[in-house]
């Protein structure tokens, strides 16, 4: 898809990475990928070149033929790994935006509901209700969508 190098990593910053250029971005809707990813399919896209620039994944062997790599500090899904270039979670990429899906796999696995989601009512974070109201208290201690030299900041708080 894109040439130019790519970074991303983990929602605490434990775990960053390079990639020099993106393959075809997927869904997989097989139900390995759904509980590894706690939700109804796992968007993936081809790494190539894929570089660790902070830290490595865990790793956990979910078949015979696959391993999967997570942050062993957050627990943000990363990698999809069969031995060739790995799969990464288009979520964890600093742009997801690069990567938009371009094909499905595993649809007979499918949860039945996933067609229908775009139907569903949409709040735009509940202007004047509760919802905005909570979430106008929200500081975020995660990690930004840019590389940073070092992480977390030296005055960091933790409430």
């Amino acid at each position: 898809m894109t040439t130019k190098p790519i970074s991303g990593g983990c929602q605490c910053g434990a775990v960053r990475f390079r990639i020099a250029k993106l393959g075809e971005p997927s869904i997989c809707h097989c139900r390995m990928c759904q509980k590894a990813f706690g939700s109804f399919y796992a968007p993936l896209v081809t790494a190539h070149e894929l570089t660790w620039t902070r830290g490595a994944p865990k790793l956990f062997q979910s078949s015979n033929r696959v391993k999967r790599g997570f942050c062993a500090e957050c627990g943000t899904p990363l990698t999809y790994d069969y031995g060739a270039e790995p799969g990464i979670a288009i979520g964890a990429l600093d742009h997801p935006e690069l990567a938009a899906p371009a094909v499905q796999v595993c649809v007979a696995d499918k949860q039945p509901f996933v067609d229908v989601l775009a139907d569903l009512p949409a709040h735009p974070n509940g202007v004047g209700s509760d919802e905005a109201r909570f979430l106008a208290t929200i500081k975020t201690y995660q990690h930004p969508d840019t590389d940073t030299e070092v992480w977390p900041p030296a005055n960091a708080q933790t409430d």
